[in-house]
Order: C-alpha cells, then sequence, then structure tokens
C-alpha cells in the first residue's frame, strides 16, 4: 500500500526514535536528508549534542545503581526497623551519590 520512498521515510523516522531522537531533531534530519548537496554540520550538531545527553543519563544511571546496590547490599533483612532501604529512603543524606535528578 505504501510507496517505497514513504517506506523509506518510515524506516528512518523509527530508527531515528529507535536511537532516542525528538520528534523535532528527526523533523530536522528529514528536512535535510531531501538536501543532499548541503554540508552536514548541522546533523553532526545536533548528533553530537544528543550524544552528550545520553552520556549525561549514563554517567547519572551508573551513580543511581551504584547507590541502590549500596542500600541493598547494606540491607540485612531484618525489621523494618533496621532497614536499610527505609532508613535511606527517609534520609538523602545518608547517599553517597547526588542521584536526585536521576
Amino acid at each position: 500500500r505504501y510507496t517505497p520512498e514513504t517506506v523509506t521515510r518510515l524506516r528512518f523516522i523509527r530508527h531515528a526514535r529507535d536511537l532516542g531522537f525528538s520528534q523535532d531533531d528527526v523533523r530536522q534530519f528529514l528536512s535535510m536528508s531531501g538536501k543532499l548537496d548541503a554540508p552536514c554540520v548541522e546533523a553532526d550538531a545536533i548528533a553530537r549534542r544528543h550524544l552528550e545527553e545520553v552520556r549525561r543519563k549514563i554517567a547519572m544511571l551508573k551513580g543511581l545503581e551504584k547507590e541502590l546496590v549500596r542500600m541493598t547490599c547494606d540491607s540485612h533483612h531484618g525489621t523494618i526497623a533496621d532497614c536499610r532501604v527505609i532508613e535511606t529512603l527517609g534520609d538523602h543524606s545518608h547517599c553517597r551519590a547526588d542521584h536526585q535528578h536521576a
């Protein structure tokens, strides 16, 4: 039912979204893709900006992972009164990493 061009366009959009690009980024990429002689500077800039955001998120998630491992390893499965998980969640000062915006 779809033309080959439409299928190609939909695959392009799907792949860009799978890589985490925003809808606005995908729109920009699509408008650039029709200008085959235009420089690639803008597309590179969008991809680099996205890469930096992904790296920032990965760093935050690694810190979050370490904190969760520490919380659960320090828990001795006793009562709630002695639960390290509950204690840590109740008082952020028990955390070693800043993960408030993860």
